[in-house]
């Protein structure tokens, strides 16, 4: 719901109730990512989008529903091939929508997450989406509290604390969801996950299960342009446009101004391997962090790569000719790069669509580092029967060992 966070912080400082749909689960082709959601007000006023416009009707009458009952509610909406007229996707994937009521002050989880949220915090969202039906009962194994009761549950999680409550009976429970929460928030992911009643994965402890969703609330990715040339200026434009926060560095102060680099959150005039290396110490780039070098020049490119292969990026690419390539790739192997780590360096950056002009060059690059982020065959859409959406399969990140942050009532 980040989209729409702005919406949802007004109405939450003004004392307004709103219902909250999110797309919690995708499978197949759909228009929207999990994490997509649409608000309704009391008045009937809606913000977002989770469908792209297939189901858009239905949800705001779900929406609608959970202000009048109070309840939430997980739906599933797929393609109905028996009834032409049926509400579902027609593209034929299926999602799952958890619409939950919003009131001002009576979830202190969904009351922190919308604040930190709207200051632009690192938090993860916690919510219950899917309990055991009936009355609350011991899990069979682990003797934790289920029940209906737990649907709509929320919990803020942030890098050393948290707010909100699982509610009485869950303490166990509510730790596993800490950590594992902790773990999606600092790998930046959003997605399911489900444990028994005493918080213990269900796979091994057996018995009723719950499911939460999280929603990983980080900062914009980070793309760093090095060498402040024609073409960085297209690539700076094109980053921004696709979500990053966009970095342009070039040791030559005449050339890194802010006047050439208007698409650029930030022009810096530094070595670009100094300039990595400061980044790396303050903890400002991850696993998300898209790297494009286009000095062109060994003397800025060689120090930088050195650097940067040996770091988990999330993609490093060099601008070059095919000689330069092989040349650069030589030069790092004396450094002491291995076949591995040379492995991760795109170079020529960029997918093959016969650019020719920076602009042209730019979005050769964005190809290629979406495809490489999401998959991606790099083959046109009309010469396959695969997929249209397939995001490339990441790890979990791994669980932390140790105690648990204190919770925030």
């Amino acid at each position: 719901m980040h989209d729409i966070a702005a919406h949802l912080h007004a109405w939450h400082r003004a004392g307004r109730a709103f219902a909250v749909a999110t797309v919690v689960s995708v499978s197949g082709s759909a228009p929207r990512e999990a994490g997509a959601a649409l608000a309704v007000d009391g008045s009937g006023r809606a913000v977002g989008s989770v469908s792209g416009g297939c189901v858009e009707a239905a949800v705001y009458e779900l929406c609608r529903q959970a202000l009048e009952s109070g309840r939430p509610v997980l739906h599933r909406f797929g393609f109905s091939g028996q009834d032409a007229f049926a509400v579902g996707l027609t593209c034929g994937g299926v999602i799952e929508v958890f619409v939950q009521p919003v009131v001002p002050g009576a979830s202190a989880g969904l009351d922190a997450a919308l604040a930190h949220v709207h200051a632009g915090t690192p938090v993860a969202l916690v919510r219950a989406v899917a309990v055991p039906q009936g009355a609350a009962h011991p899990d069979l194994l682990g003797g934790g509290l289920l029940g209906e009761d737990l649907l709509g549950a929320a919990l803020a999680v942030t890098g050393g604390a948290y707010h909100g409550s699982l509610g009485p009976g869950r303490a166990a429970l509510e730790g596993s969801v800490v950590v594992r929460a902790r773990a999606m928030l600092e790998a930046g992911r959003t997605g399911q996950f489900t444990l028994a009643g005493d918080g213990r994965p269900c796979e091994a402890a057996g018995g009723q299960v719950a499911t939460f969703f999280v929603e990983a609330h980080v900062p914009p990715p980070r793309m760093i342009v090095f060498g402040a040339v024609d073409f960085a200026a297209a690539v700076a434009r094109i980053g921004s446009f696709l979500g990053y926060h966009v970095t342009v560095c070039d040791a030559r102060a005449v050339f890194a101004t802010a006047l050439r680099f208007p698409g650029a959150h930030q022009v810096v005039v530094d070595w670009p391997h100094r300039y990595l290396d400061a980044q790396l110490a303050a903890g400002r780039i991850d696993s998300r962090t898209a790297l494009c070098v286009l000095t062109h020049d060994a003397k800025f490119d060689l120090p930088l790569l050195e650097r940067a292969l040996r770091i988990p990026l999330g993609f490093v690419g060099a601008m070059g000719s095919r000689r330069t390539h092989l040349q650069r790739l030589q030069a790092l192997r004396e450094a002491g790069l291995g076949e591995p780590e040379l492995a991760r360096l795109r170079s020529p950056i960029g997918l093959d669509l016969g650019a020719r002009t920076p602009e042209e060059t730019a979005v050769a690059v964005a190809a290629e580092i979406v495809a490489h982020r999401r998959g991606g065959t790099c083959l046109p859409l009309s010469a396959h029967g695969g997929p249209i959406h397939h995001d490339h399969p990441r790890p979990d990140h791994p669980l932390r060992e140790g105690g648990l942050p204190r919770r925030i009532a």
